[in-house]
């Protein structure tokens, strides 16, 4: 309006992004996996035909409108089921390699409507499977994540908050590390994913530095890394949201509109009709479904959060806390990662 022309420095952004990564995979025991089983690869393949559902409504509404259907793609997986990191790292080669001028504002835009949405579908859904199956839950106060609402907080204290700020920038270098290698061959795949593969490698392969021992020394690691890791998820939302310029979008708003009720209505018909009945009508299966939103709209936090609601209210899911964060906090990104490349492809 005045000639003025606002910027942010969003330098730390993409840091932050790694450090909410690495978090999580140092939080993450491999000897889950085993645990997880069957159920976890049912989830990892239903979720993984899902995002072609996604990648062919966004590819075939873009042709509709009259863009190019490449551009599909940043409404498809890229920025549902992938959240605002993939969208981050796929975008510079969609804009200075396929020529989507418009692809950040596009896969942010739609990400951020996404989150609102799994958000807001997740509890009920469950809450709605759980009335209409007469399903038993479990009343269980021995919850995974989260405290039921009559216990008192856990204290923290300096030196949960060192600890974890020392293994966290252990991680990340570790991990850029591994980016780097992974580069070298040639294929496209976001560092937070190497960050999150390095912090499993250092929860699972290094005790010392990150498993029992660190816990015995200091027993509050673990709630000093979940205090970092929301506060870097928290900042990296607030600086990626307040750096999109909008304008970048005049022409498309009624394309977005238009995916994303689609994209939200295939999430939901596809949770209760087919992700409910495959992971067996029971109540893990009802908390896993409110779950899903976060997976295929939202990002690993929404998955956890509607989980954390659910079982507040029904009593702890134990085997959807294993499944759900090993699917959707590390095993969907390198599947997507072979999606998008094969789409751009």
């Amino acid at each position: 309006m005045f000639g003025r022309k606002v910027t942010f420095e969003l330098g730390a952004r993409d840091f932050l992004l790694l450090l909410f990564f690495a978090s999580i995979g140092l939080k993450s025991d491999i000897r889950t996996l085993v645990q997880g089983g069957k159920p976890l690869v049912l989830l990892l393949v239903l979720a993984s035909a899902f995002m072609l559902f996604q990648n062919a409504t966004g590819i075939g509404l873009a042709a509709m409108f009259g863009l190019d259907p490449k551009a599909g793609l940043m409404v498809g997986s890229i920025s549902l089921t992938g959240g605002v990191g993939t969208t981050v790292a796929w975008a510079p080669v969609f804009i200075h390699d396929l020529g989507i001028a418009n692809a950040m504002e596009l896969g942010i835009a739609s990400n951020t409507i996404g989150l609102i949405a799994a958000c807001v579908i997740g509890g009920p859904m469950a809450a709605l499977l759980i009335r209409r199956h007469r399903i038993a839950t479990s009343n269980s106060p021995a919850l995974d994540i989260g405290a039921a609402h009559e216990e008192a907080e856990l204290r923290l204290d300096y030196f949960c908050v060192l600890w974890a700020i020392f293994i966290l920038n252990v991680a990340v270098m570790l991990g850029m590390g591994i980016a780097s290698l992974i580069a070298l061959t040639g294929f496209k795949l976001p560092a937070f994913v190497s960050c999150l593969m390095s912090g499993i490698a250092i929860r699972n392969f290094m005790p010392l530095a990150a498993g029992t021992a660190l816990l015995r020394i200091w027993p509050g690691v673990g709630a000093g890394l979940s205090l970092l890791s929301d506060i870097s998820l928290g900042l990296f939302l607030t600086m990626a949201l307040m750096g999109l310029q909008l304008w970048e979008l005049n022409g498309v708003f009624a394309f977005i509109v238009t995916v994303l009720t689609v994209q939200i209505a295939l999430t939901i018909l596809f949770t209760i009709f087919i992700v409910f009945p495959a992971m067996g009508r029971d109540y893990e299966a009802a908390v896993i479904s409110a779950s899903f939103g976060g997976i295929t709209l939202g990002s690993t936090a929404t998955a956890i959060a509607n989980m954390a609601a659910v079982t507040q209210q029904y009593g702890a899911a134990h085997k959807a806390f294993v499944i759900v964060p090993l699917v959707c906090g590390f095993f969907i990104d390198l599947v997507n990662a072979f999606v998008i490349a094969t789409f751009v492809g």
